[in-house]
Order: structure tokens, then sequence, then C-alpha cells
């Protein structure tokens, strides 16, 4: 056994002495010093040995060990080096030639609308609120008045995190925001009035067509004070809607219904296309449906503990994808979430 340790060394100083590249010098140490290299191979026979022979045959291996560990430094620092040495005399690299430019990327529309309205919000004196997209049953739904058999509690609507937590009815079960009405309810519980907010954020639902998609984006409003009118509702929206679209756009109020608001209203545009004259896109009807509104419910005011006999408030909410699409004519909301760099250049 000793002689082959020896006859091992000597094979390995002559393997590595001639070592061409980086790639034999890894082949040369997992053959000699590998888990099952030549070796440990050797070695697995001591156990057969007195103690005394052990110990002798072990200092012989560590000499070889030691040894051709020193062959592999020496190898590894040569080719290197020989490696170094073809890269400098090798083709030359011209400094002088021109870089190849990257084109520059470009604001993606989405948050370019979003910027846009946040900034009008903030020119009519609201704050930017944020909060959670893993949200709790109690501030999606509950305190913003939504009965226990709503459809939007539904799973078929509403990504839950875990489903099953239905069946075992919990107090408040989690899920994925659907709007960004919660920031509302946790800014009216950490704040006394008066309060005037906007919530731009990522929401969440089961929808998945030409004009949904599973996540989207929207801004909510709400302003919270004494004396609070369904006039000063349609000023500010009205506002809003001139400095985003441009002068000589004009609003309009539907009758409608939010479990959140009473009274409720959708709001309508003239159409930013035929300029209210009728086209295919608002179905000849010169208006486009742009947000809904309405004045803060009592039982949400209640839920937060506020007093609706000393205060009032409107809330309003918008989707921006669907004013992206109005103002740069997209026809499709998919393209906005394919990363389709043709698609995103054009911005």
């Amino acid at each position: 056994m000793e002689d082959r340790l020896k006859a091992l060394a000597e094979e390995a100083r002559r393997e590595l002495s001639g070592a061409p590249d980086a790639g034999a010098v890894e082949t040369a140490r997992v053959k000699y010093l590998g888990k099952k290299g030549e070796l440990s191979k050797v070695l697995g026979g001591m156990g057969k040995l007195s103690p005394t022979e052990r110990r002798a045959l072990g200092e012989v291996a560590n000499s070889v060990k030691d040894e051709v560990e020193r062959l592999l430094a020496d190898a590894t620092g040569r080719v290197q080096d020989a490696a170094l040495e073809a890269e400098l005399h090798g083709p030359k690299l011209d400094v002088t030639l021109p870089g190849r430019g990257r084109p520059p990327g470009r604001r993606h529309p989405v948050s370019r609308t979003l910027d846009e309205v946040v900034r009008v919000f903030a020119r009519l004196g609201f704050e930017v609120a944020t909060g959670p997209e893993v949200e709790l049953d109690f501030y999606n739904f509950q305190a913003l008045n939504f009965l226990d058999d709503h459809p939007a509690r539904d799973t078929q609507d509403t990504f839950f995190v875990d489903p099953a937590w239905l069946a075992k009815r919990p107090s408040s079960p989690v899920l994925l925001r659907t709007h960004t009405s919660p920031v509302q309810v946790r800014a009216m519980l950490g704040r006394k009035p008066p309060l005037r907010i906007v919530v731009p954020g990522r929401v969440y639902r089961r929808d998945s067509d030409i004009t949904h998609t599973p996540m989207f984006h929207q801004v909510e409003g709400l302003l919270v004070d004494r004396d609070v009118t369904f006039g000063e509702l349609k000023g500010t929206l009205s506002a809003f809607a001139t400095a985003f679209f441009g002068k000589g756009i004009k609003t309009r109020f539907r009758p409608s219904f939010f479990p959140f608001t009473e009274p409720s209203a959708e709001v309508d545009i003239t159409c930013v296309i035929c300029s209210g004259k009728g086209c295919r896109v608002c179905k000849g009807s010169g208006w486009l449906e742009v947000l809904g509104a309405g004045m803060v419910h009592p039982n949400v005011f209640k839920s937060v503990r506020y007093d609706s006999a000393d205060v009032t408030g409107f809330a309003f909410g918008l989707g921006i994808e669907r004013l992206t699409m109005l103002k740069y004519a997209i026809d499709d909301l998919r393209l906005m979430f394919e990363n389709d760099a043709r698609f995103l250049e054009q911005f």
C-alpha cells in the first residue's frame, strides 16, 4: 500500500506537469483527491492493518496528499497565467468603436396614469394613504356595510387566502383586498376628522377577459368633515375630470348602489373619442362611465366610531386601467400586462 501511494504521487506529478487547462487540473483533482478518487481507494484497505502499520501508512498518505494539493495549486496558477497571457496576446479590442446603444425604457402607461391621478387630487388638497394588499374581512367587507350574503364575499368573486376558513366561519377571514377602501376604514379608525385622503394601489378579483384582469389598480378617495355635501362631491369630481381629460369635459351623475355609500352614483364623462357626439366606443350615447361615488353610509361611520350626526363625508373610486384605456386609446386591457416592448415603447 505504501508503494501504491508513492506511485500515485509520481503519477500525479507527471499528469499535472502537463495539464493544458483548468479543466484538466479539475479532472486530476477529482481523480486523486475526490471521494471516490485513487487516494481514497488505497486508504480504504487500512482497516486490515495493525495500529502500528496504520500509523506509519497514515503518515505516508498525508505526505502524498500534501504533495498532490501542492501540485494542483501550482498547476492551477500555471494554467491561469497561460490563459491570461493568451488573452493579452489575442485579438486587440478597439476601444474607439462606438458602443452598442440600448433603447431607453418607458414608464408603463398604468404607472403614468396612476401618478397623474394622484397629482390632480393632491392639488385638490388630498393626501395619499396606503395599506396592506392582504387584508382582513372586517376592513374589506364588514366595516364597509357589506351584508354577510353579499356576492362579493363568495369565493367565485374574491381571492381568499384559505377558502377552507369559510367553512370554519372565522371572525375575519384573510383575503386579497378587492378594493382600496379598507385603507379608508383603517385611516378613520386611526384618525379623527377632518380627513381628506386618496388611496392608490393594487386590488384583486376573480375576473379575466378583454376588459378585466385578476389584478388591477384603483384610486379611491375619502373626505370627512362637518357639513360635507353631495354638491362638494360633484364639484370635486368635475374638477378632476377637467384636470385629467382637459377642458370641455362634462360630467353627469346617475343613481346607483354601493353598500358603503348612500346616496350612490355612477359618474360619466363626455366621450373622449367623439367629444360627446356618439361613436362605437360610447355606443352612440356620447357618455363614458369612469367612476363610482356617493356619500359615506352611516353604518360605515358607526363601524369606525364616527358620529354620523356630527360629521358627513363622501367617497369615490376609479379604475386606473379604465382611465388609461380612455386616455391612450387602448382597446384591449390585456396589452397592459403582457410586457410587450413594442407596446410599451409607444409611451
